[in-house]
């Protein structure tokens, strides 16, 4: 919140919104878990995310996702929300052992979803999206949700682990 200062009042509404809603600085988390934060603008829409993660076995696990989402008035806040949650799962796939993007010779070897490890049920983990009131014109909801997953759940980690990953998808070695 402190990078924002007084500009960007619209990211502050979403962070705060995820904030709240997630207990974020209120709440103890069990031993081994950790909260990481991320936010991100695109198409005029802002998502803030707020994620609770853990390392089990050397592998990364997202347990809950708590966004706070400014895309002004939602004309239909169960699509932005069905829109969030499949953006977000998007972002969870990237970070996932397989789901690496690979070229040989020039050439991106996975063709399709056949060929690339999409998160799966057991991957998923719970989420809770809140809007924030407005009533503005309507913004773009199809992609913003997708951007700050990954940075949210490697701060979570960098958090248990003590070091930074910089790269996709995670390695714990």
């Amino acid at each position: 919140m402190q990078l924002f200062g007084d500009q960007h009042i619209r990211h502050r509404h979403a962070l705060q919104l995820a904030v709240d809603k997630s207990g974020y600085g209120k709440t103890q988390l069990s031993e081994g878990r950790a909260w990481g934060v991320a936010v991100h603008e695109s198409f005029s829409s802002v998502v803030a995310y707020v994620v609770e993660a853990s390392v089990a076995d050397g592998q990364p696990k997202l347990h809950r996702v708590t966004a706070g989402v400014h895309c002004n008035l939602a004309i239909n806040p169960l699509t932005v929300e069905a829109q969030v949650q499949g953006a977000a799962i998007m972002g969870l796939s990237m970070c996932l052992a397989g789901s690496a993007i690979t070229l040989k010779d020039g050439v991106v070897e996975q063709s399709n979803f056949s060929d690339y490890t999409v998160a799966r049920i057991t991957d998923v983990p719970e989420f809770d999206i809140h809007i924030v009131p407005s009533a503005e014109p309507p913004t773009g909801m199809g992609e913003p949700g997708l951007p700050p997953l990954a940075p949210a759940f490697a701060n979570a980690i960098a958090r248990l682990t003590g070091k930074p990953l910089r790269q996709l998808p995670f390695n714990l070695a």
